[in-house]
Formats: structure tokens, sequence, C-alpha cells
């Protein structure tokens, strides 16, 4: 859709007229499943959302996926700084990567069934606040170094965000995700680096995590010509939303069995250790990418993405394009069909978390809370410090959609509170498990030890059923954005 003329938008929303009605008459008379946990802009924000998606023909993938990298442009309160990572001299770090991937696998599995990435350079943006900007401000015509020096003036905290965006891993980008990334830099006082990581389907995994690798080892051991002096591994916390918070998750899971293996990278010349980030906080994870969880059909009601049956709608297919189906063809967009049961693919499945940095998992009661709450689980029980936040009755990403509502201005905070005390004040953040209440905003403690009543076999079992069941007809990343 066209985003610098109101034209295109006016004619998308003239048919959902009627739904806006209805929705409003409905709840205002009180007759809505939602009706006592939502104000009606939430009501009809996520249903017109959940309309748009599960309503609408199916578009070819490709052209979906440049719909939404449009960039708007920059304006407002915001400095953006737009960088290029270069690639290391060495292979070392992909070569550790695939040792990671082929250590991570279960016994008896076959070796290899990935495709190798290139090794690249990695786009990325440094985000941070701009106080004496007005709304309307553009950024000044300077080079891209002059506006990171400008932006580090403003930087008060030695924070570092290294951000993933969400997008079910074959949508969006940086200039997406600009808005969430000047939040977190304002509420930290510190600065964000977000990642433009590779995409599939044209990128599968594990391109996005070799990127991710990159740029994580740039902020730690810059090569010449970097902006940014080197950085402590203490003052970054990896964060992301959605498949967002799914890299963040699996680059974590990558760095502790580089150390459980005992790997160091040689890195631009030198041998290099592989700290761990101070944290790791993430907004509704994509923790397990075969939608296998019983939530992903159960909290439909309050979520606007498509549950498994509504998306398997008799006749629904995808037109193909130049990048879907691939060849040779498979069931998912990211992964390839024999590793989405991986934890570098599904950290659901990951065995050990123990020796992990503290996490923050947050989640609404949406479709993929489930498997949020086993991850959470199951990584307190290894003795990590997991902070978990459920918000009841809300979406999927709900701080990010409903920005105005008061339970995502108290995500917000509590999201980039957690970032700060890693950070700021070692050691001071300990287990604790939160639910929200809709609009009273109330807390109830919840034992985090205890979230989910699924065992590993379930888990796994589900996973590896619901893979044997997946159509070709129709992409299985497309519901998670």
């Amino acid at each position: 859709m066209d985003t610098s003329s109101p034209i295109p938008l006016i004619r998308a929303m003239l048919p959902k007229v009627p739904l806006m009605g209805r929705t409003a008459l409905s709840h205002t008379l009180g007759l809505s499943e939602q009706s006592n946990k939502w104000d009606l802009r939430t009501a009809v924000t996520i249903n017109v959302i959940r309309s748009f998606i599960v309503d609408s023909p199916p578009q070819p993938i490709s052209k979906v996926q440049h719909m939404s990298k449009k960039d708007p442009g920059i304006k407002g309160k915001i400095w953006v700084s737009k960088v290029e990572m270069p690639q290391p001299e060495e292979d070392d770090i992909i070569k550790a990567l695939c040792t990671a991937i082929e250590g991570l696998k279960q016994p008896g599995e076959v070796e290899g069934g990935f495709i190798v990435p290139d090794l690249l350079p990695v786009e990325a943006e440094w985000t941070g606040y701009r106080s004496q900007a007005s709304k309307h401000s553009v950024l000044p015509e300077i080079s891209e170094e002059q506006k990171y020096k400008e932006m580090m003036e403003e930087v008060t905290a030695p924070t570092t965000i290294l951000y993933f965006h969400g997008g079910a891993y074959y949508l969006m980008d940086p200039a997406s995700h600009r808005s969430t990334c000047k939040k977190l830099a304002r509420l930290t006082k510190g600065r964000c680096l977000s990642v433009r990581y590779r995409l599939a389907p044209q990128n599968p995994f594990p391109a996005a995590l070799l990127d991710a690798l990159i740029s994580y080892f740039t902020l730690l051991y810059p090569p010449a010509g970097s902006f940014h002096e080197p950085l402590k591994a203490e003052h970054i916390v990896f964060a992301g939303d959605s498949a967002g918070g799914n890299l963040a998750l699996v680059l974590l899971q990558t760095l502790l069995e580089f150390r459980r293996q005992g790997l160091k990278i040689r890195w631009n010349g030198e041998e290099r250790e592989v700290p761990l980030p101070a944290g790791v906080a993430t907004s509704s994870a994509w923790a397990d990418i075969t939608h296998s969880s019983p939530s992903c059909e159960t909290n439909q009601g309050y979520d606007y993405l498509p549950s498994i049956s509504s998306q398997s709608k008799e006749g629904r297919k995808y037109p193909k394009c130049e990048i879907w189906p691939t060849s040779p063809p498979r069931k998912n967009i990211y992964a390839e069909d024999g590793l989405l049961c991986h934890p570098l693919v599904s950290p659901i499945t990951a065995n050990s978390w123990e020796g992990s940095c503290p996490l923050y998992i947050a989640t609404g009661q949406e479709l993929l809370s489930d498997e949020d709450k086993y991850l959470a689980m199951k990584a307190a029980n290894q003795n990590v410090q997991v902070v978990f936040e459920e918000y009841e009755a809300m979406p999927h990403c709900f701080a990010m959609i409903l920005e105005g509502l008061p339970g995502s201005r108290k995500f917000f905070d509590n999201w980039a509170g957690f970032i700060s005390d890693v950070v700021e004040r070692e050691g001071s953040v300990a287990t604790k498990g939160t639910m929200i209440r809709a609009k009273s905003l109330e807390e109830e403690v919840v034992d985090v030890r205890t979230l989910s009543s699924f065992t590993e076999e379930e888990v796994k079992g589900r996973m590896v059923e619901r893979v044997g069941k997946m159509s070709m007809k129709q992409p299985d990343s497309m519901a998670k954005l």
C-alpha cells in the first residue's frame, strides 16, 4: 500500500466500515467476549487488522515482502545513522555456526540439511532519541558518521540494544521498527543498533542468524572505520519482537553452544572470546516455528493473527512468484522441513539454557503465549534469572499496534526497565512472573517455574506432528508477524 498518499488507505478502509460499525455496536452493548477487557478503539483496531489478514485474497510473497520494507522516511524526535558492517576477513564465524548447528542436533540426526549462507556485509541503523527535535523535524544533511556523533551527544547511559525486528523472517525492516527503537533508546537513555538481517525465503536459515552473529561481534570487536568504539558485552542487550525475539533467543543459544564446545572465533586477524550479553529482552517471541502450541487455536479471540484452522481454508492458495515456491520446494518459508524442530530454529526445543544471562519474556494472551510460557519456565528451572510478564487479553506485539493504550506504556516501561537493570545494576534482576490484568493493569504474581503444564515430550511430539501436517499449498510462516 502506498503510504505517501491517503487515497489508497481510504480505499482499503472503506469496505471495512460495516465491520467497524458492527464491532462498535457489539462492544457498546457488551455482547462480545472482549467487551470487558478492551476499550472500543482496541476492539475496532484488532478486528480490522484481523479482517485484513484473514479475509484478504492471498498476495504473492514477493509483493507482500516488498510492501512491508517500504521506508516511510525519517521524521521527528529520532536520530538514525545508517551503517554497513563488513564481513570478517576469515570464515571462522560461519564454521563455528555450522559446528553449533550440528552440535545441537539430536543423536542420530543426519548432518547438514541446510544451505550454508555466504559471508556478506550486514546493514543496520544506529537509532537514538533526538530530544530537541519536533515531530516534523527531518535529519540534517550531514554524513552518516556525523549523525552518529550527534546521536551520541544525547546518549547518557552505557546501554546498547542490539535489536532484531519482527516479520515472520520474511517481512519488514529496521525502517518499520524505528518507532520501537526510538522509544527504547529514550527510556534507557542508550542507543539501538537495528539490524537489516537477510530475509527468507530467498535467504533461509541460518542466514539471518549469521547476520546477527556478525552484528554482535562487530559491536564487541569493531573493524577499522567503524563509527563506534569496542563495547563491553555487559553493556549489550539483545532485543526483538516476534521473529526478532526468536532471533535474539537463538543468537543467545548459539553463543551458549560456542561456550559449551569451548570455541573461540578468529575475527579480523585475532582470536576472540565469545562473551554473553548482559541480557535478552523479547516481546511476543516466536519460539515455536511450527505453530504447534494449543494457544495457537485457543487464544484466537484476543489476537489478530490467524489461527492454524483459519489459515487452512479450503482452496486458499498463494500465487507463485519469483521467490516462492522455492526450488527444491519446502513447506516453511524460513527453514528446511527437517530443521523446523532444531533449537536454533525453534528455541522452545533447546535442551539447556544453563549459564544464560537474564531473560525478559513478555507476551499477550495471544497465539504465541504457550510457547513463551514454556520457554520461560524451562530457563527458570535451569537457574536462569527470568522476568516473565503476560498481559491479559492483549494480542501479538500489542504495544506496537496499540500505542496509546496504558498497558502499552506500561509494557515499554518494563521492557526498557529490564534492559537498564541488567546493564547498570548487575545482579539486580531476579526471577519473577506477573500477570497484568486488562484495563485495571493490576498485577498478579505467577510462579515462573510452573507456568506451563506441558512436558518436553508433549511439546516436541506436537511439533513433529505439526510438521507432518503442513501443506505445500500455503507457506507455513504466514501467520506470525
